[in-house]
Protein backbone atom coordinates (compact mmCIF):
# COMPACT_ATOMS: atom_id res chain seq x y z
CA UNK A 1 0.00 0.00 0.00
CA UNK A 2 1.32 3.44 -0.97
CA UNK A 3 0.72 5.72 1.99
CA UNK A 4 -0.46 9.32 1.95
CA UNK A 5 2.47 11.56 2.82
CA UNK A 6 3.98 15.03 2.98
CA UNK A 7 7.57 15.60 1.87
CA UNK A 8 9.36 18.75 2.97
CA UNK A 9 12.87 20.15 3.42
CA UNK A 10 16.26 19.22 1.99
CA UNK A 11 19.08 17.00 3.23
CA UNK A 12 19.29 13.48 4.68
CA UNK A 13 15.86 11.85 4.83
CA UNK A 14 14.01 11.45 8.14
CA UNK A 15 10.71 9.53 8.15
CA UNK A 16 8.04 10.35 10.76
CA UNK A 17 5.31 7.92 11.86
CA UNK A 18 2.36 8.93 14.08
CA UNK A 19 0.49 6.90 16.71
CA UNK A 20 -2.89 5.21 17.06
CA UNK A 21 -5.96 7.30 16.07
CA UNK A 22 -3.63 10.00 14.71
CA UNK A 23 -2.38 11.29 11.39
CA UNK A 24 0.70 12.94 9.96
CA UNK A 25 -0.60 16.25 11.32
CA UNK A 26 0.28 15.07 14.84
CA UNK A 27 3.99 15.24 13.99
CA UNK A 28 3.69 18.38 11.90
CA UNK A 29 5.61 20.46 14.44
CA UNK A 30 8.43 17.94 14.46
CA UNK A 31 8.46 17.94 10.66
CA UNK A 32 8.69 21.74 10.52
CA UNK A 33 11.54 21.81 13.01
CA UNK A 34 13.53 19.10 11.23
CA UNK A 35 12.95 20.45 7.71
CA UNK A 36 15.55 23.17 8.37
CA UNK A 37 18.30 20.54 8.14
CA UNK A 38 16.64 17.42 6.72
CA UNK A 39 14.28 16.18 4.09
CA UNK A 40 11.25 14.97 6.04
CA UNK A 41 8.75 12.33 4.94
CA UNK A 42 5.68 12.44 7.20
CA UNK A 43 3.18 9.61 6.55
CA UNK A 44 -0.35 8.52 7.41
CA UNK A 45 -0.24 4.81 8.24
CA UNK A 46 -2.92 2.49 6.82
CA UNK A 47 -6.41 3.04 8.26
CA UNK A 48 -5.43 6.55 9.41
CA UNK A 49 -5.52 10.05 7.97
CA UNK A 50 -5.81 10.07 4.20
CA UNK A 51 -4.21 6.68 3.58
CA UNK A 52 -6.27 3.74 2.34
CA UNK A 53 -8.41 1.60 4.60
CA UNK A 54 -7.96 -2.15 4.99
CA UNK A 55 -9.49 -4.87 7.15
CA UNK A 56 -5.99 -6.16 7.88
CA UNK A 57 -3.56 -4.34 10.15
CA UNK A 58 -0.40 -5.56 11.85
CA UNK A 59 3.18 -4.36 12.11
CA UNK A 60 4.47 -6.62 9.35
CA UNK A 61 1.96 -5.17 6.88
CA UNK A 62 2.55 -1.63 8.12
CA UNK A 63 6.32 -1.99 7.69
CA UNK A 64 5.69 -3.31 4.17
CA UNK A 65 3.50 -0.25 3.44
CA UNK A 66 6.31 2.05 4.52
CA UNK A 67 8.86 0.14 2.46
CA UNK A 68 6.60 0.25 -0.61
CA UNK A 69 6.04 3.98 -0.19
CA UNK A 70 9.77 4.67 0.09
CA UNK A 71 10.47 2.52 -2.97
CA UNK A 72 7.75 4.31 -4.95
CA UNK A 73 9.33 7.66 -4.11
CA UNK A 74 12.85 6.38 -4.75
CA UNK A 75 13.93 7.39 -1.24
CA UNK A 76 16.34 5.75 1.15
CA UNK A 77 15.80 6.84 4.75
CA UNK A 78 18.63 8.03 6.92
CA UNK A 79 16.55 7.93 10.08
CA UNK A 80 13.11 6.86 11.24
CA UNK A 81 11.12 8.41 14.09
CA UNK A 82 7.90 6.95 15.45
CA UNK A 83 5.63 7.82 18.36
CA UNK A 84 3.64 5.17 20.26
CA UNK A 85 2.13 2.79 17.67
CA UNK A 86 4.33 4.55 15.12
CA UNK A 87 7.32 3.74 17.31
CA UNK A 88 6.45 0.05 17.16
CA UNK A 89 6.11 0.29 13.38
CA UNK A 90 9.49 2.05 13.25
CA UNK A 91 11.09 -0.71 15.34
CA UNK A 92 9.52 -3.39 13.12
CA UNK A 93 10.88 -1.64 10.03
CA UNK A 94 14.35 -1.28 11.52
CA UNK A 95 14.49 -4.95 12.49
CA UNK A 96 13.25 -6.07 9.06
CA UNK A 97 15.36 -3.64 7.02
CA UNK A 98 18.44 -2.76 9.11
CA UNK A 99 20.44 -1.99 5.98
CA UNK A 100 18.08 0.86 5.08
CA UNK A 101 18.50 2.87 8.29
CA UNK A 102 21.34 4.56 10.12
CA UNK A 103 19.34 5.80 13.09
CA UNK A 104 16.08 5.14 14.87
CA UNK A 105 14.14 7.33 17.30
CA UNK A 106 11.34 5.80 19.36
CA UNK A 107 9.04 8.14 21.30
CA UNK A 108 7.48 6.71 24.47
CA UNK A 109 6.92 3.07 23.57
CA UNK A 110 8.83 -0.17 24.13
CA UNK A 111 9.13 -3.30 21.95
CA UNK A 112 6.79 -5.25 24.22
CA UNK A 113 3.15 -6.31 24.33
CA UNK A 114 0.82 -4.11 26.36
CA UNK A 115 -2.45 -4.78 28.09
CA UNK A 116 -5.53 -3.19 26.53
CA UNK A 117 -5.91 0.44 27.61
CA UNK A 118 -8.18 2.03 24.99
CA UNK A 119 -11.58 0.55 25.89
CA UNK A 120 -13.04 3.92 26.93
CA UNK A 121 -11.69 5.53 23.75
CA UNK A 122 -13.40 2.94 21.56
CA UNK A 123 -16.60 3.30 23.59
CA UNK A 124 -16.52 7.08 23.19
CA UNK A 125 -15.89 6.91 19.46
CA UNK A 126 -18.69 4.41 18.95
CA UNK A 127 -21.01 6.64 20.98
CA UNK A 128 -20.86 9.39 18.34
CA UNK A 129 -23.88 9.40 16.03
CA UNK A 130 -22.01 10.44 12.90
CA UNK A 131 -25.09 10.77 10.67
CA UNK A 132 -27.05 13.05 12.99
CA UNK A 133 -24.59 15.34 14.78
CA UNK A 134 -24.51 18.92 13.53
CA UNK A 135 -20.98 19.87 14.59
CA UNK A 136 -17.86 18.81 16.49
CA UNK A 137 -19.27 20.19 19.72
CA UNK A 138 -22.05 17.61 19.66
CA UNK A 139 -19.53 14.86 18.93
CA UNK A 140 -17.46 16.06 21.87
CA UNK A 141 -20.50 15.91 24.18
CA UNK A 142 -21.31 12.37 23.08
CA UNK A 143 -17.71 11.16 23.51
CA UNK A 144 -17.58 12.72 26.97
CA UNK A 145 -19.98 10.04 28.20
CA UNK A 146 -17.00 7.66 28.09
CA UNK A 147 -13.86 9.81 27.62
CA UNK A 148 -13.44 12.23 30.53
CA UNK A 149 -10.15 13.84 29.42
CA UNK A 150 -10.86 16.92 27.25
CA UNK A 151 -7.39 16.68 25.67
CA UNK A 152 -8.00 13.12 24.48
CA UNK A 153 -11.34 14.13 22.97
CA UNK A 154 -9.77 17.12 21.19
CA UNK A 155 -7.05 14.87 19.80
CA UNK A 156 -9.65 12.43 18.44
CA UNK A 157 -11.81 15.22 17.01
CA UNK A 158 -8.93 16.21 14.73
CA UNK A 159 -9.83 13.12 12.71
CA UNK A 160 -13.53 13.97 12.46
CA UNK A 161 -14.37 15.08 8.92
CA UNK A 162 -17.57 16.60 7.54
CA UNK A 163 -18.93 15.03 4.35
CA UNK A 164 -22.01 15.55 2.18
CA UNK A 165 -23.75 12.83 4.20
CA UNK A 166 -22.79 13.92 7.69
CA UNK A 167 -19.53 13.27 9.50
CA UNK A 168 -16.97 10.48 9.29
CA UNK A 169 -13.82 9.44 11.10
CA UNK A 170 -10.75 9.58 8.89
CA UNK A 171 -9.39 6.53 10.68
CA UNK A 172 -10.99 3.14 10.06
CA UNK A 173 -12.62 2.67 13.45
CA UNK A 174 -14.00 -0.80 12.72
CA UNK A 175 -10.61 -2.14 11.60
CA UNK A 176 -8.75 -0.54 14.50
CA UNK A 177 -11.15 -2.15 16.94
CA UNK A 178 -10.99 -5.56 15.23
CA UNK A 179 -7.19 -5.51 14.93
CA UNK A 180 -6.47 -3.86 18.27
CA UNK A 181 -4.76 -6.93 19.75
CA UNK A 182 -2.29 -6.79 16.85
CA UNK A 183 -1.53 -3.15 17.62
CA UNK A 184 -0.78 -3.66 21.32
CA UNK A 185 1.43 -6.63 20.46
CA UNK A 186 5.23 -6.44 20.37
CA UNK A 187 7.03 -6.03 17.04
CA UNK A 188 7.22 -9.43 15.35
CA UNK A 189 10.48 -9.19 13.42
CA UNK A 190 13.48 -11.05 14.80
CA UNK A 191 17.17 -10.21 14.77
CA UNK A 192 18.76 -6.95 15.85
CA UNK A 193 19.21 -3.40 14.65
CA UNK A 194 22.78 -2.34 15.37
CA UNK A 195 22.49 1.29 14.31
CA UNK A 196 22.14 4.21 16.68
CA UNK A 197 18.84 4.25 18.59
CA UNK A 198 17.31 6.87 20.87
CA UNK A 199 14.32 6.12 23.10
CA UNK A 200 12.63 9.27 24.42
CA UNK A 201 10.38 8.80 27.44
CA UNK A 202 7.84 11.09 29.03
CA UNK A 203 8.71 11.19 32.73
CA UNK A 204 5.07 10.80 33.77
CA UNK A 205 4.26 8.05 31.25
CA UNK A 206 4.26 4.32 32.05
CA UNK A 207 4.83 3.08 28.51
CA UNK A 208 8.59 2.58 29.01
CA UNK A 209 9.52 0.91 32.31
CA UNK A 210 12.82 -0.28 33.83
CA UNK A 211 11.84 -3.91 33.25
CA UNK A 212 11.73 -3.25 29.50
CA UNK A 213 15.47 -2.49 29.37
CA UNK A 214 16.70 -6.08 28.69
CA UNK A 215 14.24 -6.48 25.81
CA UNK A 216 15.21 -3.11 24.35
CA UNK A 217 18.94 -3.83 24.50
CA UNK A 218 18.44 -7.34 23.13
CA UNK A 219 16.93 -5.90 19.96
CA UNK A 220 18.77 -2.57 19.86
CA UNK A 221 22.24 -3.00 21.42
CA UNK A 222 23.22 0.65 20.87
CA UNK A 223 20.04 2.07 22.39
CA UNK A 224 20.27 5.10 24.63
CA UNK A 225 17.45 6.82 26.46
CA UNK A 226 16.43 10.36 27.34
CA UNK A 227 13.62 11.48 29.64
CA UNK A 228 11.64 14.69 29.26
CA UNK A 229 10.46 15.87 32.67
CA UNK A 230 6.93 17.12 33.10
CA UNK A 231 5.52 15.18 30.16
CA UNK A 232 3.35 12.15 29.67
CA UNK A 233 2.77 9.99 26.61
CA UNK A 234 2.24 13.01 24.33
CA UNK A 235 5.70 14.37 25.05
CA UNK A 236 6.25 15.86 21.57
CA UNK A 237 3.10 17.97 21.95
CA UNK A 238 3.54 18.82 25.64
CA UNK A 239 7.13 20.06 25.38
CA UNK A 240 7.85 20.44 21.67
CA UNK A 241 11.02 22.50 22.04
CA UNK A 242 12.64 19.95 24.36
CA UNK A 243 11.54 17.04 22.18
CA UNK A 244 12.68 18.63 18.93
CA UNK A 245 16.07 19.53 20.43
CA UNK A 246 16.67 15.95 21.57
CA UNK A 247 15.75 14.68 18.12
CA UNK A 248 17.89 17.21 16.25
CA UNK A 249 20.90 16.73 18.53
CA UNK A 250 20.70 12.95 18.06
CA UNK A 251 20.44 13.21 14.27
CA UNK A 252 23.21 15.78 13.90
CA UNK A 253 25.83 13.97 15.98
Amino acid sequence: MILHYQLTGQGPLVVLVHGLFGSLENLGGVARALSEHFQVLNVDVRNHGRSAHSDEMNYSLMAADLSETLDDLGLRPFALLGHSMGGKLAMEFALRHPERLDRLIVADIAPVSYSARHSTVFAGLNQVDLLHIANRGEADQQMAQHIVEPGVRQFLLKSLEKTDNGFRWRFNLAALQQQYLQLINAPQAGGQFNGKVLFIKGAESDYILPEHRPTILGLFPQAQAKIIQGTGHWLHAEKPSAFNKLVSDFLLT
